[in-house]
Formats: C-alpha cells, sequence, structure tokens
C-alpha cells in the first residue's frame, strides 16, 4: 500500500491512534483513496457473474423503457463520465509532470467500470423483466456509505486546508456522491411491469413477486392489506390470489415427479392409469400443459413407502428452500452475539471515564442497527419457512386426496374417512409446525456452543459447571421428547376413533333419531374422548415441567456459573461487566433451550404423523390392469373368462368360476337373491374388486348406476352433466325421457337448484332418477345399472323402462346390465344372468330360462304373478299419471317424490336462487367479550385464582433476582473483593427456585383448567348436535360440522390454554421489564408513552386483519373437508366415470383457496414482527443514548440492567403482541364451537312422566285427531285434517301418488315434524307430551336406506347392550340372515367397515329387520322397507313380519302394492289429505283412486 499510495516514513496506512483513541476519528487519506473506493466495487464484481446468469434462466418478460429506467441510465453513464473524467485528469497531471500516487489511476479505474457495470446491469435488467433489483441496491448503498465517510473527511479538510486543496477533484466527488445518492434513491423504486410475460395474468395478483427488495425485506408490500383489513372486515374477494409457484397444481406435480423417481428406484412404478381419451378432450377446455399434470398425478403408483424415502420426496422438493432458511439462520445466529459483545464494549466505556463519548455514541447506534439486521434476517427466515410448510400442506393433502381415488376396499378397510381427514387436518399440521423449527434442530446446539465459547472469556473456567447443568439438562428433555412422543402417539389414536365415528354419526344421523340410539352412540364417543383428554392433559403437564425447565435453565447455569466463579478465586469480582454479559447470553440461550426441545417433540410428532400418512400410501390400491379395454371391433362388449374377484386378498373369493360373454348392445338382466353377489359382478366389471384369476374386458366408456345413489352438493345441471359439456338437446333428451322435467318446475331455481349433501333435499326416487340422468348424459358404449328402479313406484319405473333402459328407449343401442329384482322386465331382455352364491348358475333369454325348468323357472313360477306389468302402452297414460302427481308437489316440498318419501325432511329449498346449505360463514368483528367470559366461566374461579396467584408470586421472583444482580454489580470491591457475596448468592438462588416452581405450578394449573374448559365444550358441542332437529343436518354440510370436532377442538384442546398461559406471562413481564428499566434509567422512561402508543396502534392494527385472515382461514376449511369427504363416499362413481382428474382439480380449487387466507395469515405476523422489532430495538437505542449522556450520575451497574432488560423486551414486546393477537385469533375457535353449542335443539328427550312409561303402548292403538304438519313456519300445510284411528293389532298400508303425503304422516308419528294442528294419540296418551326417546324407543321402523355403522354385528343389532347373544341369534334366525352370520368366522364379533360397505344392501335391509325383531315394539313403520331386496327375499320378509308382529300394529308405505292386499285396512292419500280408509277389498269395490292405482299396476 505504501507504493500505491505513496506514502513517507511518518505515514500509515492504519493508523488506530487516528481512528478510534481520539476525540476526532477519521481514516488515513491512503485508505480513503483505495479501500473506501474498491470496496463496493469489488462486491459488484463478484456478485455480477452469478446474478447475470441468474438472470438468463429466469426472465420475466421485457421491460419498455420508462422514465425510471432512463433516469437510472443517465445517473449511471453520469457517474462513469465522472470517474473517467478523474482518471484522465490524474493521466494529464502525469503527463505535465505532476507527481501522482498510482492511487488516483488505480481507483479511477476501478470504480469508473464498476460504475459501467452497474449501467449495463440496469439495461440487461430491463430487458430480463426486473422490476427491482437487490444486488444494485446493495452497491449503491455500499457506495454511498463509503463515500459518506471520505464527504465527512474532504469537508474538514476543506475547512481546515482552504487554500491546498485540489478543486477538480473536490468538484468531481460532490458530484459523484450527489450521483450515487440519487440512485440510491431511484434504486428503492420499482420500474413498470414488463410488457411480454409468459407469466399467467391474474385478476387480483399477490404483489410480492414484483415488489422491490426493501419491501420484500420489510414486507411493506403487505400493508396495502393491513389498511383495507383495518378499514373494513377483510373479505374473500380482498385477498390476494396465489403466486404460482404457490399453487396446489405445481407443487404436488413437484411432489408427485419425485415420488415417481423413487417408485422407479424401487422398481414400483406401475403402469398410468388408462382414460378415454373423450374424457380430456371433450368434456372441459384442458391446456397441454395441464394435460401432462393429470397423466402425472393418475398414475397408478402403488406406493410402497418408507419414512425414510417419503423424507427423501420432501427434501427433493422442497430442499433448496431449506438450504436457504439455513443460511438466513446462520446470519441470524451470527447478528445474535453481537449484542453481547456491543453491550460488553458500552459497560467498558462507561466505566473509563478518559474514553470519549462518540465511542458510547456509535456503540449505540451499533445496538440500534445489529438488532435490527438480525430482526430482518430471523423474520425472512420465518417467512421461507412458513412457505414451505405451505407448499409441504399442498403436496400432502393433494397426494393424500389422490390416494383416496385410488385406494381399494381392501384398503379403505384400514383407513377409515375419519383417519383420512385427521391425515389432512391434524397430521399435516404437525409437518408444518415442524418445518417452521427445523433448523433449531441444528442451530441450537451451534448457538449454545458459542454462547459457551463467550461465557469462558467472561468467567473462565467456571463456564464449565453451566456445561455441567445443561448436560444434566439433557435426560430430561430426552425424557420429555420419548414420553411426548407417546402420550402423541396415544392422543391421535383416540382422536382418530373418535372422529371416526363423530363422521358415521352425521352420515346416519337420520338413523340414530328414529332409532332413539344417540345416547348410546354419545357414550361410545365420550369414551374415546375421555382416554384422549387424558393423553392431552398428560401432554400439557410435561409441556408445562419442560416450561419451568426453560425458564429454570439460565438460572441454574448462572447461579453455577456466578457461585463457582466466585468460589474459585476470593479476588474475582462479579462487576457489571461480567454480571451482565452473562445475562444477555444466558438469555441469549433461551432461545434455543426453549426452540430445541419444541423442535425435538415436533419432529416426534411427526415421525409419527409421517408413520401414519406412509401406512395411508402404502395401502392396497385398485390395479387399473385388472379390466382390459376391448377393441371397438370386438364381437363383445362384456367378456369374463373363468374369473374369480374378490374384495381383499386375506378373504375367500366372493365370486367364482364367472364365465360371460355380453354382445354390444345387448339388454342384460342380472337376477338372484339377496347377497348371491350381483353388485359384485358389477364391481368387478369396474375393476373394484381383485382379480385372483381369469380375464376381464369390456368397452372403454363405461356409465355407471350405484343401488345406493350418490349425489354431490352441486346444482342439479351440475349433478346431471357431472363435468361434461353443456349439449342443450342432448340434455333436455335426458331429462325428460328420466321424468325429471315435472321437478325442473317445482324446484324454486329450476335447473340451477342447488342439492345438498348426500342429496337430503331430494327424495330417494328423485336421487336416482339424478343419477340415471347423469349416467345417460354420459354417452357410453356400456351401462352398468345397480338395481336403479327399486327406489321408485311402478309408474315411474315402467317410464324409466321404456324411454331410457328398454329396447325402445335413449340407449337402446347401447350396452346395459340391469340388476334387478322386479321380474315384469325380464321378458324384455336379450339376456338373463342368474347368480347364485357367488356364481352364474343360468345365463339366457327369457323363454330359454323358462323351458329349463331350472331355479329360475321355479323362481318365475312362484312370484311373477305378483309383480306382471299391465299390459297397457306406458306411453298413453304413465306420463300424465307423473305430470299430475308432481304438480302436488310445489305445495309440499321439493323432496316429496314417489313412493319412497323416507328421506323427506323439514328442510326447504329456498325461493329466490335454489340455495340449501348454509356455507361456514365468517363472523366479522373483535371476538365478542362474552366468549372469553364464557370460557373463564367454564374454567372455574378456582383455577383462575390459583393460576393468577402463582403467576403474581413468579414475576415478582423474577423482577427481585433482576434487580437484585444490578445492586450486586455494583457492590464496590473492598481489598480486591466484595463483601456479602454468601447472602447475594443465596438471595439470588431462593428467587429463583421460587421463580421455576411457581410458573411451574401456574402453567400447569391454567392448562389442566384449560383440559376441564375442553372437556366440557366438547360434551356440550355433542350433546348440541344430537339435539339438533334434522332440518339443522340437512342445511349444514358435514364438513362444517367435522371441522368444529376435528380442528377447532385441537385448537381448544391444546393451543388455547398455552396461548392464555404465555398471554399471562408476557403481560406481568412487560410489566416486570418496563418497571426495571424505569428504576434504573427514569429518563429513558420518557420514550414509553409514545412508543407504548404506537405499540398499542400497531397492534390493534395489526390485529384487525389478522383476526378476519384467521377466521376466513378456519371457514375455507369447512368446503375443503366437506369435498374431501364427499369423494370418499362417492369413490366408487367417480372412478367409474373416470372423473379423478376432475375432481382433483376441484380439490386443487378448494386448497388453493384456503391457503391464500393462511398464506397472508402468517405473512401478516410477519409484518407485525419486523414492526415491533424496530420499535424495541429504539428503545435499546433510547437507554443506551441515556447511558452515555448520564455518564457521571448512573452506575454501570444499573445502565447494564437497563440495557439487558431493554434487549429482553425487543423479544418479549414482539411475543406479547402476537400472543395477544393468537388469543384472539385462536378464540375464534371457541367461538365457532360455542356458536354450535347454542344451536337450537329438538323437543326434549325425555318428559316428567317417563315412570309411568314402562308398558306403553299396551295396545298400539293410533289415532290422528284433526293432525296437520309443515316443513317451515312459511310454507303451506303439507298434510291437513287427517283423522284417522288404527285399532290394536292392525295391519294398515298407506298409499297415494307421488307428493301426497304418505312419508309426511311417518316424519309426524317420529316427530321429527311437529304438529302445526291437532295431534297424534297412541293409547290415549298425546305424543307431543312425551319425550322423544320415550316415543321413539317405543316405536320401531324398518327404513328404506339401510344404515349400519363400524364396529361388530351385535353393537349395529344391540348398542345399549339390552339383549342377550341367543336372543340376538333368534332375531338374524327370523331375518334370514343366521346363516350368512354363523358362516362368519367371528359371529357376533364380525366388524362392519364403515357404512356397512362389507355387506350387500340387501344383507344390511336384512339387519334393519333383524333390530326391529329385536325391539319387537307394539308399533311397527315399514317405510319402503323391501325396496332393496329380491322377490323371494321380499316374500321371506313379510312372512316373518306377518308370524312375529302378529299382535302388534303395523303401518307400511307400500311400494308394491301386493304387498298390503291382505292387509286390514288401506290408507289412501292425496294432496296431503286422506281421500279413502277401508279395506282393500271394499276400496276396489268403490273403484276411487285406490282401485285405479291397483289397476295400473294390475293386481286386479
Amino acid at each position: 500500500m505504501r507504493w500505491i499510495c505513496r506514502l513517507n516514513e511518518t505515514e500509515k496506512f492504519w493508523d488506530i491512534n487516528q481512528t478510534w483513541h481520539t476525540d476526532n476519528p477519521d481514516f488515513s487519506q491512503c485508505f480513503h483513496n483505495s479501500v473506501l473506493n474498491w470496496i463496493p466495487s469489488i462486491f459488484l464484481f463478484i456478485c455480477s457473474p452469478f446474478y447475470v446468469l441468474y438472470l438468463r434462466r429466469h426472465g420475466r418478460g421485457y421491460i419498455r423503457m420508462s422514465a425510471l429506467s432512463k433516469a437510472k441510465t443517465c445517473l449511471g453513464a453520469l457517474l462513469v463520465l465522472v470517474c473517467y473524467t478523474e482518471l484522465f485528469y490524474t493521466v494529464w497531471n502525469m503527463t505535465h509532470n505532476v507527481r501522482q500516487a498510482p492511487v488516483f489511476l488505480i481507483s479511477p479505474l476501478i470504480l469508473g467500470s464498476s460504475m459501467l457495470l452497474a449501467t449495463c446491469i440496469i439495461q440487461y435488467e430491463r430487458m430480463q423483466g426486473v422490476r427491482s433489483s437487490a444486488l444494485l441496491l446493495f452497491f449503491w448503498l455500499l457506495a454511498l456509505l463509503c463515500a459518506t465517510f471520505q464527504l465527512r473527511t474532504k469537508i474538514t479538510t476543506a475547512i481546515s486546508e482552504a487554500p491546498q486543496i485540489d478543486k477538480l477533484r473536490y468538484t468531481l466527488f460532490v458530484l459523484y456522491f450527489v450521483f450515487v445518492l440519487a440512485q440510491s434513491v431511484l434504486c428503492t423504486f420499482n420500474d413498470d411491469p414488463p410488457f411480454f410475460s409468459n407469466l399467467k395474468k391474474e385478476s387480483n395478483p399477490c404483489p410480492v413477486s414484483e415488489s422491490s427488495f426493501l419491501s420484500k425485506v420489510t414486507f411493506s408490500w403487505f400493508t396495502e392489506i393491513m389498511f383495507r383489513g383495518y378499514k373494513q372486515p377483510l373479505k374473500a374477494e380482498d385477498v390476494w390470489s396465489l403466486r404460482k409457484s404457490d399453487t396446489a397444481e405445481e407443487i404436488l406435480t413437484l411432489f408427485s415427479k419425485g415420488v415417481e423417481k423413487e417408485c422407479k428406484k424401487a422398481n414400483l412404478l406401475k403402469e398410468p392409469t388408462r382414460f378415454s381419451p373423450s374424457t380430456l378432450d371433450n368434456d372441459m377446455w384442458i391446456s397441454q400443459t395441464e394435460k401432462s399434470e393429470i397423466e402425472l398425478l393418475l398414475k397408478n403408483q402403488h406406493i410402497q413407502l418408507s419414512q425414510k424415502t417419503l423424507l427423501k420426496v420432501i427434501m427433493r422438493s422442497f430442499g433448496l428452500y431449506f438450504l436457504l432458511s439455513a443460511l438466513l439462520m446462520t446470519f441470524y445466529t451470527a447478528f445474535l452475539f453481537i449484542s453481547p459483545l456491543l453491550v460488553r464494549l458500552l459497560l467498558q466505556l462507561l466505566k473509563d471515564p478518559s474514553a470519549p463519548s462518540w465511542q458510547g455514541f456509535l456503540v449505540a447506534v451499533f445496538l440500534f442497527i445489529c438488532p435490527c439486521c438480525q430482526s430482518l434476517f430471523l423474520h425472512q427466515h420465518d417467512y421461507i419457512c412458513y412457505v414451505i410448510g405451505m407448499r409441504l400442506r399442498a403436496a400432502i393433502v393433494g397426494t393424500v386426496y389422490k390416494k383416496a381415488l385410488m385406494i381399494s376396499s381392501a384398503g379403505r378397510k384400514e383407513s377409515s374417512a375419519g383417519e383420512i381427514v385427521n391425515l389432512i387436518s391434524t397430521d399435516v399440521q404437525k409437518l408444518m409446525d415442524l418445518a417452521t423449527c427445523v433448523n433449531y434442530m441444528w442451530s441450537a446446539p451451534v448457538t449454545i456452543i458459542v454462547a459457551m465459547y463467550f461465557l469462558w472469556q467472561t468467567l473462565g473456567i467456571a463456564v464449565l459447571a453451566g456445561v455441567a447443568v445443561f448436560i444434566l439438562n439433557l435426560p430430561f428433555m430426552t425424557v420429555f421428547a420419548v414420553i411426548i412422543k407417546r402420550v402423541q402417539e396415544q392422543q391421535m389414536k383416540q382422536k382418530d376413533g373418535r372422529i371416526k365415528i363423530i363422521s358415521e354419526i352425521l352420515q346416519g344421523i337420520k338413523v340414530l333419531k328414529l332409532y332413539a340410539w344417540e345416547n348410546a352412540f354419545m357414550k361410545k364417543v365420550t369414551e374415546f374422548r375421555l382416554m384422549e383428554l387424558k393423553a392431552v392433559k398428560t401432554g400439557a403437564l410435561l409441556l408445562s415441567g419442560a416450561l419451568a425447565v426453560f425458564v429454570a435453565s439460565p438460572f441454574w447455569v448462572s447461579l453455577t456459573m456466578f457461585g463457582v466463579f466466585l468460589a474459585l478465586d476470593e479476588k474475582n469480582i462479579l462487576d457489571a461487566e461480567k454480571a451482565f454479559v452473562t445475562i444477555i447470553l444466558l438469555n441469549i440461550l433461551r432461545i434455543p433451550l426453549r426452540m430445541f426441545p419444541m423442535a425435538i417433540t415436533l419432529f416426534a410428532q411427526s415421525s409419527v404423523s409421517l408413520k401414519r400418512m406412509v401406512k395411508f400410501f402404502s395401502a392396497e390400491e385398485l390395479e387399473p390392469e385388472s379390466v382390459d379395454i376391448n377393441d371397438s371391433l370386438s364381437k363383445h362388449a362384456i367378456t369374463i373368462r373363468h374369473g374369480t374377484f374378490t374384495w381383499s386378498s386375506s378373504e375367500p373369493p366372493c365370486l367364482q368360476s364367472i364365465n360371460i360373454g355380453i354382445p354390444q348392445g345387448t339388454l342384460v338382466a342380472v337376477v338372484g337373491q339377496v347377497g348371491c353377489g350381483k353388485t359384485s359382478l358389477l364391481s368387478a366389471l369396474l375393476g373394484e374388486m381383485e382379480k385372483v384369476e381369469g380375464q376381464v374386458s369390456l368397452m372403454s366408456s363405461v356409465a355407471y348406476v350405484p343401488q345406493q345413489t350418490w349425489i354431490p352438493n352441486a346444482t342439479f345441471k351440475e349433478n346431471v352433466l357431472f363435468g361434461r359439456k353443456m349439449e342443450k338437446c342432448w340434455y333436455d333428451q335426458v331429462v325428460q325421457a328420466c321424468a325429471l322435467l315435472p321437478d325442473l318446475k317445482i324446484l324454486s331455481g329450476g335447473e340451477n337448484t342447488e342439492i345438498g349433501e348426500k342429496g337430503v333435499n331430494l327424495s330417494g326416487g328423485q336421487k336416482q332418477r339424478i343419477s340415471i340422468a347423469r349416467a345417460v348424459y354420459r354417452n357410453c358404449d356400456v351401462y352398468l345399472l345397480d338395481d336403479p328402479l327399486s327406489a321408485v313406484d311402478a309408474h315411474v319405473g315402467q317410464h324409466l323402462f321404456e324411454q331410457v333402459i328398454g329396447p325402445s328407449g335413449l340407449l337402446k343401442d347401447k350396452t346395459r346390465v340391469l340388476v334387478t329384482h322386479g321380474v315384469s322386465f325380464l321378458p324384455q331382455m336379450d339376456m338373463i344372468i342368474v347368480m347364485s352364491d357367488g356364481r352364474v348358475s343360468e345365463v339366457g333369454t327369457y323363454n330359454e330360462l323358462l323351458q329349463k325348468n331350472g331355479a329360475f323357472s321355479e323362481f318365475l313360477n312362484t312370484y311373477a304373478r305378483k309383480s306382471v306389468v299391465f299390459e297397457e302402452s306406458y306411453e298413453e297414460q304413465t306420463p300424465n299419471s307423473i305430470q299430475g302427481a308432481m304438480k302436488m308437489k310445489g305445495k309440499h316440498s321439493a323432496r316429496n317424490d314417489t313412493d319412497n318419501e323416507t328421506d323427506d325432511v323439514a328442510n326447504e329449498i329456498e325461493a329466490d336462487a335454489g340455495k340449501l346449505t348454509e356455507a361456514d360463514v365468517a363472523l366479522t368483528g373483535r371476538v365478542k367479550l362474552s366468549v372469553y367470559l364464557e370460557y373463564c366461566k367454564i374454567m372455574g374461579k378456582w383455577y383462575l385464582l390459583i393460576s393468577a396467584l402463582f403467576f403474581i408470586v413468579q414475576q415478582a421472583a423474577s423482577l427481585s433476582y433482576n434487580y437484585w444482580i444490578g445492586l450486586w454489580a455494583d457492590d464496590p470491591p473492598v481489598n480486591g473483593t466484595q463483601q456479602h457475596t454468601s447472602l447475594r448468592l443465596g438471595v439470588y438462588s431462593f428467587l429463583g427456585v421460587m421463580q421455576a416452581l411457581s410458573i411451574f405450578a401456574a402453567s400447569s394449573t391454567i392448562i389442566v383448567g384449560g383440559v376441564s374448559v375442553s372437556r366440557q365444550l366438547h360434551s356440550r358441542l355433542l350433546y348440541s348436535i344430537l339435539r339438533c332437529p334434522l332440518s339443522f343436518f340437512e342445511r349444514t354440510p358435514s364438513g362444517n360440522l367435522t371441522n368444529r370436532f376435528a380442528k377447532e377442538m385441537d385448537i381448544i384442546d391444546n393451543t388455547v390454554p398455552q396461548v392464555l398461559m404465555l398471554f399471562i406471562i408476557m403481560m406481568l413481564t412487560i410489566a416486570e421489564i418496563l418497571l426495571v428499566i424505569s428504576i434504573a434509567t427514569p429518563l429513558a422512561a420518557v420514550a414509553f408513552i409514545p412508543l407504548g402508543l404506537l405499540y398499542f396502534f400497531l397492534q390493534r392494527f395489526y390485529v384487525a386483519s389478522s383476526r378476519q385472515l384467521k377466521r376466513l382461514d378456519a371457514v375455507s376449511k369447512s368446503p375443503l373437508y366437506t369435498h374431501f369427504n364427499e369423494s370418499l363416499q362417492g369413490v366408487y362413481v367417480i372412478r367409474a366415470f373416470r372423473e379423478q382428474e376432475r375432481f382433483i382439480q376441484d380439490n386443487n380449487m378448494r386448497l388453493n383457496m384456503n391457503q391464500r387466507f393462511y398464506f397472508c395469515s402468517f405473512v401478516a405476523n410477519r409484518w407485525l414482527s419486523v414492526r415491533c422489532d424496530f420499535l424495541s430495538n429504539f428503545i435499546v437505542f433510547t437507554v443506551a443514548i441515556v447511558g452515555v449522556l448520564f455518564r457521571d450520575n448512573i452506575t454501570p451497574g444499573l445502565v447494564g440492567l437497563a440495557v439487558v432488560n431493554s434487549l429482553r423486551l425487543t423479544g418479549v414486546l414482539k411475543e406479547a403482541v402476537h400472543v395477544a393477537t393468537d388469543m384472539e385469533t385462536n378464540s375464534v375457535s371457541v367461538e365457532r364451537v360455542k356458536e354450535y353449542c347454542d344451536a337450537e335443539p329438538e323437543a326434549p328427550w325425555t318428559s316428567d312422566n317417563a315412570s309411568d312409561l314402562s308398558n306403553w303402548p299396551s295396545k298400539g292403538k293410533i289415532e290422528f285427531q284433526n293432525y296437520g304438519l309443515r316443513y317451515r313456519p312459511d310454507l303451506d300445510l303439507a298434510l291437513k285434517n287427517v283423522t284417522a284411528s288404527i285399532q290394536q293389532g292392525e295391519k294398515v298400508g298407506i298409499v297415494g301418488r307421488t307428493g301426497a303425503g304418505k312419508s309426511s304422516l311417518t316424519l309426524g308419528l317420529f316427530r321429527i315434524l311437529e304438529p302445526a294442528t291437532g295431534r297424534i294419540c297412541i293409547d290415549e296418551k298425546d305424543i307431543s307430551e312425551l319425550g322423544l326417546h320415550e316415543l321413539r324407543s317405543k316405536i320401531t321402523i324398518i327404513p328404506q336406506d339401510p344404515v349400519l355403522f363400524s364396529g361388530t354385528l351385535r353393537m349395529n343389532l344391540d348398542p345399549f347392550d339390552n339383549y342377550s347373544d341367543n336372543d340376538i341369534w333368534v332375531a338374524l334366525q327370523l331375518a334370514h340372515l343366521k346363516v350368512f352370520a354363523s358362516g362368519l368366522p367371528e359371529g357376533l364379533s364380525y366388524i362392519c367397515t364403515e357404512g356397512g360397505e362389507n355387506l350387500s344392501v340387501g344383507q344390511r335391509q336384512l339387519v334393519c329387520l333383524a333390530r326391529a325383531l329385536l325391539r319387537k315394539t307394539k308399533i311397527l313403520v315399514l317405510d319402503e322397507a323391501t325396496a332393496a331386496v329380491d322377490l323371494e327375499t321380499d316374500d321371506l320378509i313379510q312372512n316373518t313380519i306377518r308370524k312375529e308382529f302378529e299382535d302388534c300394529t303395523i303401518i307400511t308405505i307400500a311400494h308394491r302394492l301386493n304387498t298390503i292386499m291382505d292387509y286390514t285396512r288401506v290408507v289412501v292419500f292425496d294432496k296431503g289429505e286422506i281421500v279413502e280408509f277401508d279395506t282393500p277389498a271394499t276400496l276396489l269395490e268403490n273403484k276411487g283412486l285406490f282401485y285405479s292405482m291397483a289397476r295400473d299396476a294390475n293386481i286386479i
């Protein structure tokens, strides 16, 4: 450097006396001319090659020359000109023999080159679409900083040596400084958007991608949302859409590629699923990119992943982001240790009277700047980690959904719907939480090691005692982690069981109410809940212990260190520098000591969640190659050769030796008894069963109509189209042929009427006809129809057969396989397949089978007479009869359709828009005070008082030992030693122990109280939901309720008590810190008032938006869960129609909607944190400045105490605002649960005179006295003037045209609907005066839709355990199920899967009959009870009912008129009134309405 600057012997390049030990610090002239000019240039030269390479690969379009771009380019050119002017000036001087140092030649050359490079980068960025440059911003700021030091020196030099300065160089430098300053300012602004861009234009794009670097670093781009939310509550449309890189489609594609690679490594990748080209090309417009994504998503990867493999996939997909977060964490950790070094320096300066004041002020400035940088690095780290967590959630949820669409029946047995929902809610949340703190798993040990190093420098060998204490803490942490993992597994297991039962309760709520089984299932849920809460309480107490260890650890370490330090040598003095630097370092250790066990705990919990995910991902999948695609030229549309099929490889085959060949365009019937394998045959054709051996092939496009209809929550039109394009002409034909036109006329929204979840606002007949229309509209090659005509009456059934299925229907040229129990259509079949015990017993035409005189011939001779169809042309009378019948529906309900009206409910379609379900609505405004008061009230005053007492004690102890250490540090040494060290140490240790014990007691009390609140809230919620009327469940999507029981209760269980505890601790800690600072440096307390107001307004400003974002986030989860549940219920239909990709896209859309709010919610936290840290750091700066200004009046001990506590305040205030916000936002869960706790209930379950009803009803006499009911208060009466008396033991049939009011009578009898007029009396008792359970438990119903619950066969028959095994076997024998049940290996302990899916529909119906036989009440109601069984089984059921219920009163809503022809009397309804009531013979003689119905059915 001497040659470059031509220094003489007395001059130095660096002189410490000139820069530090002086009252007027400055750098040497050589340093100014060289290093300060080179620093920004070197930075740019090093970074620019990498930056240019990055821009080449990440171009965003082209920006036209804007005013900003022109200004920056011109300034860059001027800077080049200034630098090279100085260079030329130097050359000119040298050519004129003016001696110049080489530095005047080198520096302008280097600086000019860097300015030229910067100008070129400005233009290259413009051409690559970069609107804001981080690289150039750093470059200009660095250049400005270096120039500022030079400017100060030049000004002082010019003042002192004015005649000797080089005026041209000074002028050039001033121009250089002004231009650099201007560039620095301009670089903070954004350029125009790119003119040509490949990025998709969003209607409401997220501005983060286009924000300037400073805006991104400080999250200022988010301020717009905060202003918007402060002015008025945020709505969904106010929130920005996701960036493309954050969308579920992008992430799932990336994740699927990772899975694909891992599967290829393991040689497990199977062939892609085959789909009809029309599915992608004709149904909807899909871009080529999306097609490739769909193809990738739908590859049938039979995943057999281990936890290790799944982690590999996650790291492959998100590893780069984790590396970036690790880099930011490294910078944060480095800045973390600058503060104690600065405090040490400040205290040294305050002790040294000769130290210049400017050094103290400089340290104060750095005490402001360094924590600010530390804060920016931390929050950028947190932001990236949250983004990783959000993307990980999208990947897992999308993969779980995709897997759910591919899982086989055997796989479904391993994972219930509740468990799958838990995977996408609770388990994914654990992984997201881990993503936010995973870097602490390595940074925490590093932080501890570095802190120990600095502590060694401060206290010497005494630090080893502190290390020993840390090591002793490790076993505690390990034990906590192991036990918490076990507790977590137990809790999740119990939670899965609870959610599973609750899901089934919501699916089968109508059956529960009709059977009065609410208490039995409430007891089952409560059992799981108590075990779950036991695990929650254990985990909470462990967390309290962990908190006490966390709080006490720095204290025990400091106590040990101070004690050993003082004991080693009497000359050791604990002065302010040693004491407070040690305390700062120990406070720093609080972060790793808190985060490390949290990260370990989350890692343990996440490993449990990963294990559950791996188990689900490894579940058995369907094998698409089990069904081959027939060539279009093939003679047969369907072929099975030597087929043997089973539902699970662990079960025996249920279809054996199947050999059939069905020619194209054939109409085929499949008949047989209940449980013979008819539905299984269709499932085998769809590939739903596991093929043991043989070959199956069919045409490429298949439509399927299931026996149990599945109607998704969508409009009428959307259900019919089911993803296809609208073809108006064909659509109208289909709607007309399926007898749906009359429905459209009375539906308030027409074809845009919303159909509720599971079709709750439709009758069974309407649902079935929509299901048929959905299949017909597909216009496929093959139609598989699983007994769709059983749910409709004879008129509609004949119409559907003639217009749709039969030889002259819309599907006449298609291949149709119809499972049926009715023999009336068999003569028109081209082929009949007779099934028996899982085998094909006979195949042939109707006449061929009759001539064989086999089982089929015998069957026909026995039952055909009972069901011969009236031969008169249906076209002449049926449409009119249907039309006339439909017209009545408008007066009552859009749901009263065919005789199958069991599903009639009290919820009507909204009159205006056809809207039915109530979406989960986000509440607005602050959480009401009543919510907090309710929570405290439930917790109880003793929990609150005890916890408050211990919290106050622990905070008083904390304040005392903080102030005590300050007094101790100021103790003057006497003869080289401090006095009373034993007393100081004793008091210090006592106060620390007091704090640790108090915080454990306080946190345990508040958390145990929180568990008590959680238990009571769940009980109230469950009881309230079960007490709601049936109409509530129809207008409330099940996803809303599942969300309350799963996610919201999880927050109340685990989060709310902890947040409440932290809130109390934070508030008391802030009060303590402010009090300590006020005592130590009273003048600094002046800044508390303005800064306190700023904090308050900042917090209120933030909470307004954050609270609403939290609500929107919670609300948007419900549609996601609802869609998930809905898809799981209809997965067979979705797969049959090859609609997986559309449902995946729909799931992605709902997930993206939820992610939008989640993204904004965590960005809002970062936005607040940056601003809170800035204000907190200003307090540190203020305290330091006051300490320097009044160094003569304030002791170093008190200054150290104030600085240490103000540094603590930085973290505490930020956490306090977050905790206060979390307190409110998490209280939204209490608010949402309480919302349903206060739902309007139905009538009481019990009454005061329950003891008088032990033998009631003894006769079974039923009287209707001027009875009437309506579905809603604002509607006309659905039943009116109903007066009738049914005597003891009478068998009464109820018949009537569509919409006549038959099922309404049943709803009234069970008080599903309360009477509007009149009353119903049973054995002289008015049923409206009874409790609902007292009534419903004394009446038995066999409903049309047989509902079973997951559990044993015995539980499904007798949930209350009221009957012996012998009684149950007798009931099963009478229900013709004993042979089946005794053949099961587990017998009565046989596990029925969710919904009873491992039993046929007919077998489920027989289980319902067995329930009735067990209860055997005096009154039996049959509501289409035999619609799903074959004629032979129907005859057996009718005989059983006649024999076993001989002395009972029986009311039958008739579907097959032949079943009631031998009844005592028949009630004929029309337009909600009784028009005929007499014996069947008399009614036939009168030739009224009953006569015409019997004639239509050819009974006469």
